[in-house]
């Protein structure tokens, strides 16, 4: 399978079943254990972010661009924070879901913006830029291409979320995939951290903070890279 296929495959994943499933992940109703693991992890990592750029002092009228923004779970409370927002997502039913939930909370005080559109057709400067849990949907050439061109986009830092590469963690997908069934959604591509660097200094950027969550569902290791 190739690149253009997986993006086509997470294109119509989340406009139909997968939207339906990682709604409820990503809300706040009743799920099961696994879901709400997959809930729990995720939210970790938003807030482990939405604390760096707290910490920092200068997140009033910071401009940032949240690349697959999903239903708004990182936008929405850096509106609210004080940052100006763009958030883009490749599946027109979240995006959708994001205006939604924008407008049940936000003022007009607040600045988001949200689009549909996948990061290849993004556009524009921004301060920060931020794409979290995206890069598992997508394999290692394709993630070369998609962080060099977030990188050109972002002034000053680039934050990333992905999947590492692990033994153990490859043992477990592939204990995953032996039980195929209707929850299954697009391929879990995983990343070797050393790759994810490499591409983010040859783009001119070097790692600041890092961290990593991990649930028993849910891996995801956090960089934060900034401009030399």
């Amino acid at each position: 399978m190739n690149a253009v296929d997986d993006k086509t495959i997470v294109r119509e994943y989340f406009n139909s079943t997968g939207f339906d499933r990682w709604k409820r992940i990503y809300g706040d109703g009743q799920v099961n254990k696994v879901q709400l693991d997959i809930r729990q992890g995720h939210q970790q990592t938003v807030d482990r972010v939405i604390d760096w750029l707290k910490a920092d002092g200068n997140l009033q009228g910071l401009s940032i661009c949240d690349a697959g923004c999903g239903v708004g779970s990182l936008s929405i409370p850096l509106a609210q924070a004080g940052a100006i927002v763009y958030g883009s997502d490749i599946s027109q039913k979240m995006v959708h879901e994001a205006y939604q939930r924008a407008s049940a909370v936000l003022t007009p005080n607040n600045h988001v913006n949200f689009a549909a559109q996948d990061l290849e057709s993004l556009s524009g400067r921004y301060h920060t830029v931020i794409c979290l849990d995206v890069l598992i949907h997508y394999p290692q050439e394709k993630a070369a291409d998609m962080i060099s061109h977030l990188a050109s986009m972002a002034e000053d830092r680039l934050i990333l979320s992905f999947a590492p590469k692990t033994l153990a963690l490859s043992v477990l997908k592939k204990i995953g995939e032996l039980f195929p069934g209707p929850s299954k959604t697009t391929r879990a591509y995983q990343h070797r951290e050393a790759d994810i660097v490499r591409i983010l200094e040859q783009n001119g950027f070097t790692i600041g903070r890092q961290t990593m969550t991990s649930t028993r569902f849910y891996y995801s290791r956090l960089l934060e890279a900034i401009r030399r």
